[in-house]
């Protein structure tokens, strides 16, 4: 797989996590999406729809840093953590995601997330001796 366009790739759903807007070239128009949350599972197909979910299920603006990037035969897997401010809290999560390719763009993805950690949950896991879930 080319490693440059994976790159790429990596940088433009980052943004697009962020910001809600689909890079230009990102995706396929007939993308399908498979989302895994704590107790629950959302399967969608088509450009419109995966922006709809993304925008319904995390309407804020936030900060993506990428944790690690594996380049698969068809395509690649991220890691990353989320991070956002919202009512009053900042907010954390951890998500991975496998994005299969065709034609240089993505065709299919499913994330995996850990689902929505307020201050108090991070504060627990901080508390455990992990200094990265501080707010």
């Amino acid at each position: 797989m080319n490693s440059a366009l994976i790159d790429e790739l990596s940088e433009k759903i980052c943004a697009f996590l962020e910001t809600g807007t689909a890079p230009e070239g990102l995706f396929h128009a007939d993308v399908s999406l498979d989302v895994s949350v704590p107790l629950w599972r959302i399967q969608v197909s088509g450009l419109e729809e995966l922006i709809r979910v993304r925008k319904d299920s995390h309407p804020w603006p936030g900060k993506v840093t990428r944790t690690r990037l594996d380049p698969t035969p068809t395509g690649f897997v991220l890691e990353f953590e989320e991070r956002w401010a919202h009512d009053g809290q900042q907010w954390y999560c951890r998500e991975m995601l496998r994005a299969d390719l065709r034609d240089g763009q993505i065709s299919e993805l499913a994330v995996y997330c850990t689902g929505d950690w307020d201050e108090a949950r991070q504060q627990e896991f901080a508390a455990q001796g992990d200094s990265s879930l501080r707010p």
